[in-house]
């Protein structure tokens, strides 16, 4: 429900669709002395999401209160109402459907590579079935109200009312999935009096305090966090301190993780490697404790040099670098055993952020040899593919092998290789 001030008047609605306007004191009657407000309801559109079948699940009034815009499920519609004619003035469909559509036509405001695509559908399929993620999505208006801002599978999209256009999509490289958003327009710092030659002098301090700097607050789904969007790049707000990457608090299930690594004997298995590659080194984090069987293979492959000037057959960008078969095209490749081994799937260890370190394979139960670096958030990879190490270090040289030029079949133009494997 959302109030309006001008008006005296709540506009509230409930799970089956019903929309009512009523006034927020007893008997909460209908307001009955607004100037142009409608007379009957049939003769309005307030029936809309009941005769469609949708759920509203936001509300929110631009800031003269002549309309207001609502997010409805399943379907995905971001409808902006009248409010005094009660008429559906805009929709936007944000269907799953419509968007594959333009994904394929090639009309779509931004469009992701199909593996990207696939990842964000993925998402958007596990966000339906979590009522409690999806109940927070909201769209807010600018100061202006010629503007509206809603979060999509795409990015957080603003769209100019008037124009009927996407002017910006916020948002469009991250991977996490924004929900809920609060927009602050900004305000100029310094209120005190202005002197002549204050406004006369090129002063960078006097000038950024009168600046204002709108920011856009964001939840995202699954993320203990919330971002922030302004108009300066993080390099450029130096001043303030650095930008944070990851630093929200741990969760409980991270937190017993990290007791149990304390209270565990320690494993024969090796803990750290570094992969030497002919576009710098990777620091590897190993976990035995988790995934024993991963580990010693790829130890005993590396020991060995299994891996010495095999290349990275597959690069992927926003999703991962796979290498370890000697072949060069991802068919060949065996275990120290020289059989295939089973996999090992832990709740603790999820492809739940960059660089997580994977065994590649053909099918439950195949791995060999081959493995691949993320080099985002893959949630649709748990229990298919097992977690043994994360990269830690030589970051910049997962996404600049990341970045490379790649033909039609994700193999790169020119060849990366492994030079060594140093097991510490």
């Amino acid at each position: 429900m959302e109030y309006s001030s001008q008006y005296d008047t709540v506009v509230s609605a409930d799970e089956a669709g019903f929309v009512e306007y009523w006034r927020p004191q007893e008997p909460w009657d209908p307001p009955k002395n607004v100037p142009g407000l409608w007379k009957f309801k049939a003769s309005t559109d307030l029936y809309h999401f009941k005769k469609t079948k949708q759920t509203p699940t936001s509300l929110t009034f631009s800031p003269d209160c002549s309309h207001f815009v609502t997010i409805c499920l399943p379907s995905r519609q971001i409808n902006i109402f009248n409010f005094l004619t009660g008429k559906l003035t805009r929709t936007y469909d944000e269907s799953l459907s419509a968007i594959q559509d333009m994904q394929q036509a090639g009309t779509a405001v931004y469009k992701v590579d199909e593996m990207e695509f696939g990842r964000r559908l993925a998402v958007e399929r596990e966000l339906e079935k979590d009522e409690r993620a999806w109940r927070t999505m909201n769209a807010v208006w600018d100061e202006s109200g010629n503007f509206i801002i809603y979060p999509t599978l795409l990015g957080i999209k603003v769209v100019n009312t008037y124009t009927n256009r996407v002017v910006r999509l916020l948002g469009k490289d991250e991977t996490g999935r924004w929900l809920n958003l609060s927009l602050y327009q900004g305000a100029p710092a310094k209120k005190g009096l202005t002197t002549i030659a204050m406004a006369a002098s090129d002063n960078p301090i006097l000038a950024g305090k009168e600046s204002r700097d709108p920011t856009l607050f964001c939840t995202a789904y699954k993320r203990p966090r919330f971002y922030m969007f302004t108009r300066y790049e993080p390099e450029d707000n130096k001043a303030h301190g650095d930008r944070d990457v990851f630093n929200e608090k741990p969760t409980r299930e991270e937190q017993t993780v990290a007791v149990a690594h304390e209270t565990k004997t320690k494993t024969s298995l090796a803990r750290e490697a570094t992969i030497h590659t002919t576009m710098g080194d990777i620091f590897l984090k190993l976990f035995p404790e988790h995934a024993p069987k991963a580990v010693e293979n790829f130890i005993g492959l590396s020991k060995k040099g299994y891996f010495d000037g095999v290349i990275f057959h597959r690069v992927i960008k926003k999703f991962m670098l796979q290498t370890g078969d000697p072949l060069g095209d991802g068919t060949g490749g065996e275990s120290i055993w020289g059989r295939e081994f089973e996999d090992e799937f832990s709740p603790e260890l999820r492809h739940d952020r960059p660089y997580t370190l994977s065994m590649a394979n053909a099918g439950p139960n195949t791995n060999g040899s081959q493995f691949f670096i993320t080099t985002t958030v893959c949630p649709w990879l748990d229990n298919k593919h097992t977690v043994f190490g994360r990269a830690v270090r030589g970051l910049e040289v997962v996404h600049a092998i990341e970045n490379v030029k790649t033909n039609k079949v994700d193999k790169p133009f020119e060849d990366i290789k492994i030079i060594s494997v140093d097991i510490e």
